[in-house]
């Protein structure tokens, strides 16, 4: 795999040649059994952790550059490695070799009036372009999960992290090839030229599926261009709503958690919403201080800065905003509907959570609000692959189809109907 720097004037054929070498390997991947990836993948792990003093050092060049360049301390901690997090990553891909191998598991089957035996199986989806920001522990989750589905991948990381991104890629791609599978299987675009992103948007005839990971312009550029299908994981503008009716130690607790326990990731929480009766009772009061101690600028609406005089005023921007930093967005509500309204108008369809003693409160915030993972009394935090029992994950969809919410390894496959007669035809 080549992680070198691409000559503007080679980007058109460069892109070209990675895209058929992927295409190339994501036949023989279909074809390879379950236990030969599952083995790649355990000599990747291996190969992670053989390398890790070279990840390190190279992650230290990123960091440096992110410094001076003005990163948020949120946006340096996605970005940081260290060797308890390298042995994480091999960890995790060891994870995935671990799971129960989707390619090949039959989703439903029946045998039609004709004696035909009909079956829904799970297939390979092919070739995947991946692009992603900042975590560079992606290269490693993404390329695993590809490879554990049975399709080749094609990773573009951001610039942010281009000396961390080639070592892991490197480090993956030499276990990888040592346990006999194809080289083009996992392949990182070896420029940042924004051109060659370009170019493999347009490979329909050869890259099956684009999944962006990023910020909000990132996957709208990656959306007007893309002639290709695009499962897209939008902004996690999350939400925590305290209800009227709940338990005050858990919802302080719930919002704390949500918003400070990691700010600078999708599934934490970027606004809460209070029930009119917990500014009455003086729950809201007190949630806002314990988002003070901990550092969070609040900005909220006109009877939130009412009772945290701190609180700076919010603007309409704000209801919509993923901060990935301490900074919460806050209003009061007179209803469970406002909230909901609030949340469906302005959310970005990831985590939304309720804070309620009410069964009929949290049916009615189940059933109405329109997000791909719905929480009652739990943190937003907890929406993620590996809490899930997915293990690592390609990303949270925010999309309707074909997957919504964490994808795994058998979110990366299709399905396509295999037939099995004895001479039946049509009449």
């Amino acid at each position: 795999m080549s992680t070198s720097t691409v000559n503007i004037a080679d980007v058109k054929g460069y892109c070209a040649k990675l895209a058929d070498a992927a295409l190339a390997a994501s036949r023989n991947l279909a074809s390879a059994g379950g236990a030969q990836r599952a083995a790649a993948l355990l000599a990747a792990a291996e190969s992670l952790e053989r390398h890790t003093k070279a990840i390190v050092d190279a992650n230290a060049k990123d960091l440096k550059a992110g410094q001076e360049a003005g990163l948020s301390a949120a946006m340096l901690d996605r970005l940081k490695l260290d060797e308890k997090r390298v042995a994480a990553m091999a960890e995790s891909v060891r994870q995935i070799a671990g799971q129960v191998d989707p390619v090949g598991q039959v989703i439903e089957g029946q045998v039609l009036g004709s004696g035909v035996q009909l079956s829904k199986v799970r297939v390979p989806i092919g070739v995947v372009l991946i692009i992603y920001e900042s975590r560079p522990n992606v290269t490693s989750d993404a390329a695993a999960l590809c490879v554990k589905s049975g399709n080749a991948v094609i990773l573009r990381g951001g610039k942010e992290a281009l000396h961390s991104n080639a070592a892991i890629a490197a480090a993956m791609s030499e276990g990888l090839s040592a346990a006999g599978l194809d080289a083009g299987a996992v392949q990182l675009v070896g420029t940042t030229d924004r051109a060659a992103v370009s170019e493999l948007l347009k490979m329909d005839g050869k890259i099956d599926l684009c999944i962006p990971r990023g910020g909000e312009s990132l996957i709208r550029a990656v959306v007007e261009q893309a002639r290709i299908p695009v499962i897209k994981h939008y902004t996690g503008n999350c939400h925590v709503y305290v209800d009227q009716a709940c338990d005050a130690e858990m919802a302080v607790k719930i919002c704390v958690n949500a918003k400070t326990q990691r700010p600078g990731v999708c599934n934490a929480a970027e606004t809460i919403l209070f029930h009119a009766e917990a500014v009455k009772n003086g729950l809201a009061k007190r949630i806002c201080q314990a988002l003070l101690d901990k550092g969070v600028e609040i900005r909220g609406c006109e009877k939130v800065r009412a009772l945290c005089p701190a609180a700076k005023a919010a603007t309409e921007e704000d209801w919509g905003k993923e901060y990935l930093e301490l900074i919460v967005a806050a209003k009061v509500v007179g209803s469970l509907q406002e909230a909901i309204a609030h949340i469906n108008r302005y959310g970005s369809r990831h985590t939304d959570a309720i804070v309620t003693e009410r069964v009929d409160a949290a049916e009615t915030f189940i059933q109405q609000v329109d997000s791909a993972n719905v929480f009652v009394n739990c943190s937003t935090r907890l929406s993620d692959g590996g809490v899930y029992g997915l293990g690592a994950e390609i990303g949270i969809s925010t999309d309707k189809l074909h997957a919504r919410g964490p994808m795994g390894a058998a979110d990366l496959t299709t399905y396509k109907w295999v037939g099995r007669g004895h001479g039946q035809l049509r009449s």
